[in-house]
């Protein structure tokens, strides 16, 4: 892994239909639909529909038997329009589901959390580590089995672990942490390496972008350690809707693609899943377009510091200037300092700009990149300043000319989250040099960055998931009313899950949550406390706000 210039991560290949996927071949996209898979032809034209915006892979929710025998219906039904685009199989709690599924898809996604391991219940079991290891024995039996079946069947595996959906077990062991996240797709990883069984793709997603990003590096970096180089399918889940689902994903996703990370990514809106499409084309086609070596390559004699941990990042320590700097929330200027700062990159940094640096720590030190090598330019300035034991702070200066709002927001997100994920920077200077964006808009979207990175929140933050076939009401349209009545709470997370899968799970990282518990039914939580089960749909919207009003006026 290179930190300034892009080199995508070797991983090997992994046949999926007639689309593989790792390897030298392109980073796919994809999507999941939200009909309900007995609904055979909703189900086979929503496929087509998604196929034809590019989809390489569409997943459908197989909750049962039945709906996994019926994959063998919409499969044919796809194949009879004439797409050849993969079919999924999404499987939770239950392995027989998983088993028959693969016969009649071409891949089959299994959720480490509770393909053996019960549902979570967040119980704290206490095990020896001989019953730790019969649990994982436990696993085994049932793995095996499965994988037998996929290597007859010519199908893939997709290992997805889900931050809101971790065993009881793995927390209990290694509480609610990036190294619980990793071990609990490692146990399954192990098992597939024994069997050798190789056509194995692997998920880690949260709508934490912080904690997908560690969580992925940890992977790839274990993967490493212990000779595996699965490829990786990335997402932040319940990113939500509509510009903040846009920004959120390209911060997570981006962050890991910038780093060369990812042979397939999905972006999980609350839309129509077609319209999920684009934006992960969009996102993939800038990153890898723009981040090669041959783009002027950052200089080669920029070192990481020993401070610095990519696995685990730390906010930089800087001296405080103003409201700049010395671990106050990072500032967010619409231009750069005319006093008080000088702009640098790492082709100018030179002795002489570090020793005045190192004389005057009042001064702010903006990043100004000088090629398209954005994230290079500013991670290799931020480190260079590190090594030296320079405290001055840093504001990174992100400019762009752009009459896309929609690729603006992309493009600015997946080229600066990061460096806040890292703690790298102190604040942003955004630009757009193109008529028809406002002022307003740029500083605006420079605040949703701050807030997707979990550096700044600055407003409501919706966890919401795409919806699919479990999903147990107007997801939509619930979300409208909900941001609608609740927008003006300031740094408030509300989470609006279509079922239980993650929901309680996402829960704790939520301030009041809102999930689908059966048709027509809703239960609300506070964090990961439900406090009101089974409400009918038709109040729930109402109950969850007077309950958010109540509380709030009880903690002022």
């Amino acid at each position: 892994m290179n930190l300034f210039n892009y080199r995508r991560r070797l991983s090997h290949i992994v046949r999926i239909g007639s689309t593989p996927l790792g390897g030298p071949e392109p980073i796919r996209v994809q999507s999941m639909t939200n009909t309900s898979t007995m609904d055979t032809e909703a189900s086979v034209q929503q496929v087509l529909r998604i196929a034809e915006a590019g989809g390489e892979y569409v997943r459908l929710t197989t909750q049962g038997t039945r709906e996994a025998e019926n994959m063998r219906e919409i499969n044919a039904g796809v194949r009879l329009a004439g797409c050849n685009v993969p079919l999924v199989a999404d499987v939770h709690f239950n392995p027989k589901v998983a088993e028959v599924a693969a016969c009649y898809c071409e891949k089959v996604r299994i959720n480490p959390g509770n393909y053996v391991d019960a549902a979570r219940q967040f119980k704290h079991l206490e095990y020896t580590d001989e019953e730790y290891q019969a649990e994982l024995k436990k696993i085994e039996d049932r793995l095996i089995p499965f994988l037998q079946i996929c290597r007859e069947h010519r199908t893939a595996v997709r290992i997805g672990v889900n931050h809101g959906s971790l065993s009881d077990r793995i927390m209990s062991r290694y509480g609610d942490t990036p190294e619980g996240i990793v071990e609990s797709c490692m146990e399954f990883l192990r098992i597939c390496m024994r069997e050798q069984f190789m056509d194995v793709v692997i998920s880690i997603k949260a709508s934490n972008t912080v904690i997908m990003v560690q969580s992925m590096r940890l992977l790839v970096t274990k993967m490493t350690q212990e000779g595996m180089s699965f490829p990786v399918h990335l997402g932040v889940t319940e990113a939500g809707e509509g510009e903040d689902g846009r920004i959120k994903s390209a911060v997570g996703i981006g962050a890991l693609l910038q780093d060369g990370i990812g042979d397939t990514i999905r972006v999980s809106l609350s839309e129509a899943p077609e319209k999920e499409i684009p934006v992960a084309r969009f996102l993939v086609d800038y990153v890898t377009s723009y981040r090669k070596e041959a783009d002027l390559p950052v200089p080669a004699d920029v070192q990481a510091p020993a401070d610095y941990n990519w696995l685990k990042p730390e906010r930089r320590q800087t001296t405080r200037v103003g409201e700049i700097g010395g671990g106050q929330v990072p500032v967010v200027l619409d231009e750069i300092p005319i006093t008080g700062a000088i702009s640098a990159n790492p082709f100018n940094f030179t002795p002489e700009t570090a020793e005045f640096l190192r004389k005057h720590p009042e001064v702010v030190v903006v990043s100004h990149p000088q090629t398209v090598n954005r994230l290079g330019e500013h991670r290799a300035l931020a480190l260079a300043m590190m090594n030296l034991g320079l405290k001055n702070p840093l504001l990174v200066y992100q400019e762009y000319a752009e009459t896309n709002l929609e690729h603006l927001q992309l493009k600015a997100a997946a080229d600066t989250g990061v460096l806040f994920i890292e703690g790298l920077a102190d604040g942003i200077i955004l630009q757009n040099h193109a008529p028809g964006i406002s002022v307003e808009v740029v500083r605006d979207l420079a605040y949703s960055i701050l807030q997707a990175a979990r550096a700044r929140f600055t407003k409501t933050e919706y966890i919401s998931c795409p919806g699919c076939g479990r999903t147990l009401y107007d997801l939509e349209g619930t979300i409208a009313r909900i941001k609608a009545a609740t927008a003006h709470l300031k740094g408030l997370k509300i989470a609006i899950m279509g079922c239980i899968v993650n929901g309680p799970g996402e829960m704790a990282d939520a301030d009041y949550g809102y999930v689908g518990a059966a048709r027509g039914k809703v239960s609300l939580y506070k964090q990961k406390v439900c406090i009101e089960k089974n409400i009918p749909e038709e109040e729930a919207v109402e109950r969850l706000l007077r309950f958010i009003e109540e509380d709030l006026s009880k903690n002022q």
